[in-house]
């Protein structure tokens, strides 16, 4: 049987998608908390909030994601980032986990990708667990209920975490899989509950997608100042760097926590909602995002809580450090309502660097913001992949080399012209470790990364005084209102300055093996900064 409300012309049997239980077309919020509650996928908590556990994957699989090489991206797909799938192991995937699912009870959400309609992706997303669509229709933007009767999609993802596939059948790793075939428009997931996957498919195909059209698609939280879009900031950063935090600013505007657009008429946020990492986070420091925790449909993801209050801890990491909250993006009380800003006036590239090395702030050339954009250099944070349990130092390219379709020379040129024809500021900003490396010193005062921030998109860094860093060639500010003269310059934050020296010669060399692989790839203005 059939409920909720669906285009009568395009129904799963229309796709060819049939045998199944019953399916359950866009189901609202109480619907599918209440069917969810109904198949013990997880319990109420505080507020309405809806608490899950994803079992053993606490976090995105990029080992076992695949793009089936098929003739009309045989020749733009970044290959060695991407790990290829036949075509036909893709079919054979697709026929067993259809037969898989026949008989089983499936939620449909049709759903956008893109606040900009000139842009936006529409895709249908099936799921095999009520939350998972609870999940879907906060991240991805929702159509008007007229509208949905009209909703034909471009592209259909089919998450099955029942289903288990077979390496030597399927042309993958484990039986865990994630794959896109772009011909056929279709996405399988299958072997894990991680509700992130969902929305990464979504991303990864709007990053393919959008170049294409030269718009940039963008790992980045962004914002503006009050009644001002014009003024546009975006922050670029891994997980765990502080793309939800800092762009959640209490004195500006919200347009998005994590993936955007970049097209000729201005920023838009793809998603309609954020998904924000919950370990640590208090009342006092993050408000907006804390209060989110009880509110209504909130999906509360991998969180230890009471069993009797369902009170939440958020220090307790037992199941896993990548515990985190979705929740659409209008529980944000100073959130645009219309996700869409201006041409970026400042671009923030976040990275948390472990070896304590690199200062709280520094201000790039547009050739120096070309070399760290490619570079990517952050760490990983525990548990935002399987098997990382503490930070570990990493490149990855563009900010989210993971979700990275094309070759990052694609996204770095794109990033580069717009930055030349708007005239973005840019600087790098380190939410890592000073004082010492991870284990030794601390982590970045949060009080002293928003005063930095607020500082250069207020203008203040403008008129400050800047020293040029002798490892990395960028300029640091000497001295900024609010924050200590000591945490600007890092080697001063040392107990022994000459283990700092040896510290960041080998953080240079790094980045230099690092770069090698795109010298033959960019302009000489590029390599003239190049370090190491």
């Amino acid at each position: 049987m059939t409920f909720g409300r669906v285009n009568p012309d395009f129904t799963l049997d229309d796709q060819g998608i049939t045998g199944l239980g019953n399916v359950y077309y866009n189901y609202l919020e109480p619907a599918l908390i209440e069917e969810a509650l109904q198949r013990k996928e997880g319990t109420l908590g505080q507020g309405g909030t809806f608490l899950v556990s994803t079992g053993k994957h606490t976090g995105r699989s990029p080992k076992d994601k695949f793009v089936v090489r098929t003739p009309s991206v045989e020749d733009t797909i970044w290959w060695e980032n991407n790990a290829p799938m036949e075509p036909a192991a893709f079919d054979v995937l697709y026929e067993d986990m259809l037969e898989h699912m026949k008989g089983r009870d499936y939620f449909v959400q049709d759903l956008y990708g893109g606040a900009d309609p000139a842009h936006r992706l529409d895709v249908r997303m099936i799921s095999e667990l009520a939350w998972h669509g609870l999940f879907n229709r906060h991240m991805l933007r929702r159509p008007d209920l007229e509208d949905v009767m009209e909703f034909v999609p471009e592209f259909t993802i089919i998450n099955c975490p029942s289903f288990k596939a077979d390496p030597a059948r399927h042309g993958c790793r484990s039986e865990t899989v994630i794959a896109l075939n772009f011909d056929r428009k279709l996405i399988l997931v299958g072997g894990t509950e991680y509700a992130g996957e969902n929305k990464k498919s979504v991303f990864t195909l709007l990053n393919y997608i959008l170049p294409g059209k030269g718009v940039m698609a963008m790992h980045c939280s962004a914002n503006h100042a009050p009644h001002n879009p014009v003024d546009t900031a975006i922050f670029f950063g891994l997980s765990g760097t502080g793309k939800t935090t800092l762009s959640a600013d209490p004195n500006r505007v919200l347009i998005g926590d994590d993936e955007h657009g970049w097209s000729s008429r201005g920023t838009f946020n793809f998603e309609g909602g954020c998904y924000a990492k919950t370990i640590n986070l208090s009342a006092e420091a993050e408000p907006e995002i804390y209060a989110t925790t009880k509110k209504f449909a909130t999906v509360i993801e991998n969180m230890v809580f009471d069993s009797y209050t369902k009170e939440l801890d958020f220090e307790d990491d037992s199941l896993t450090a990548n515990m985190r909250c979705a929740y659409p993006l209008e529980y944000i009380s100073n959130a645009s309502t219309s996700a869409l800003g201006g041409h970026p006036k400042n671009i923030i590239m976040l990275t948390c660097d472990t070896f304590g090395v690199l200062p709280p702030i520094a201000r790039l050339t547009p050739a120096q913001a070309m070399y760290h954009f490619l570079s990517g250099f952050t760490s990983k944070v525990a548990g935002t992949e399987r098997g990382v349990t503490e930070p570990e130092p990493t490149f990855s390219t563009c900010f989210g080399a993971p979700f990275m379709p094309r070759r990052p020379e694609v996204y770095g040129n794109l990033l580069r012209e717009k930055i030349a024809k708007h005239g973005a500021t840019c600087w790098l900003v380190n939410t890592g470790w000073t004082g010492g490396a991870y284990g030794t010193g601390s982590r970045m005062p949060i009080k002293a990364t928003r005063a930095l921030l607020t500082a250069a998109l207020d203008g203040t860094l403008a008129d400050v005084k800047y020293r040029k860093d002798p490892n990395f060639g960028f300029e640091v500010p000497v001295s900024v209102p609010g924050v200590p003269d000591i945490l600007l310059d890092p080697r001063r934050t040392w107990d022994d300055a000459e283990a700092y020296d040896e510290q960041a010669a080998k953080l240079v060399q790094m980045f230099a093996e690092n770069f090698a692989q795109y010298v033959d790839y960019i302009d000489e203005d590029v390599k003239a900064v190049a370090i190491g």
